[in-house]
């Protein structure tokens, strides 16, 4: 009965929208709650809300339940100190490029969700490999590892709200660098999806993916610099709150390329695609026979 109700994708739905309810119900109500700095405040409301989510991905077992907070987070955190501080310029140009961003990486997951059932396959691995520490794993490195990185992405832009800061030149050509990743993230994911409809386990050759292995993680590492870069050069520093950029960056890096690639090298031609085509940046010639 309950495996049959997960299996259906609108049911799975409905109790994801549940759940994400719920969870920010949660760290709204500990928000509101507590009286220390802002910063701190919705660090342990953001902490709680992921600790929600972790509890009904174990009750239903399934860890990509968690999989939409990495959008929703920083929607929810942008539009509550909005509401909360008011309307400035600055802060809202950066609101506008994080719900820009948000949405559209949301309706990608929605549009990739198959059911309740169907768990990342990276979560699966490690559930493979973990053991028993499975549950460590899942709550540290599944739950509570992305939710603080991508906190410390929005922190910058959080600060914005301190006062009525003027949008800048330099603060423009930021926000088009984050508004410019977020169309290279959406069709670098539109050609991949079109591609697997067509080619399943095949490598994808076409589009973005020609010139970059990892075109739709490019755009999520440029959109938090661009995103950084605009508060704190809008603010005139401090230039320490980059450091969740680039702990984004490092975790593309050395975390999520290794296990994306490790899984693509069983497809045919992927080390010729690998020597041919550079990470993120398309700075290598390609040979004529792949042109």
């Amino acid at each position: 009965m309950i495996r049959s109700l997960k299996e259906n994708r609108a049911v799975s739905f409905v109790v994801i929208f549940l759940v994400y309810i719920l969870a920010g119900a949660g760290g709204i109500a500990v928000y509101n709650f507590l009286s220390t700095p802002v910063w701190l405040s919705l660090l342990i409301a953001d902490i709680v809300a992921t600790v929600i989510t972790f509890m009904f991905s174990c009750i239903l077992s399934n860890a990509s339940v968690y999989d939409p907070y990495w959008s929703v987070q920083p929607i929810v955190i942008m539009v509550a100190l909005t509401i909360k501080n008011g309307f400035h310029e600055a802060a809202l140009w950066a609101m506008v490029a994080v719900i820009i961003w948000g949405i559209r990486l949301t309706l990608n997951w929605g549009y990739s969700f198959k059911n309740l059932n169907a768990q990342d396959w990276r979560y699966t691995m490690l559930y493979k490999k973990s053991g028993k520490f499975y549950p460590l794993v899942n709550f540290f490195g599944i739950h509570l590892f992305p939710t603080l990185v991508v906190y410390a992405c929005i922190l910058p832009a959080v600060y914005l709200f301190n006062e009525p800061y003027e949008l800048t030149p330099v603060g423009v050509v930021c926000f088009l660098i984050s508004i410019g990743a977020v169309v290279l993230q959406a069709t670098a994911d539109h050609q991949m999806q079109s591609f697997r409809q067509k080619h399943q386990g095949e490598l994808i050759h076409a589009g973005l993916w020609k010139h970059s292995r990892h075109p739709n993680y490019l755009g999520e590492i440029l959109m938090w610099w661009g995103i950084g870069l605009y508060s704190v050069l809008t603010m005139k520093g401090p230039f320490y709150l980059l450091s969740g950029a680039l702990v984004n960056t490092l975790m593309f890096i050395f975390i999520s390329v290794p296990l994306a690639e490790g899984r693509q090298s069983a497809k045919p031609g992927f080390e010729e695609y690998k020597k041919q085509t550079r990470m993120f940046l398309p700075l290598k010639k390609r040979s004529s026979v792949e042109e």
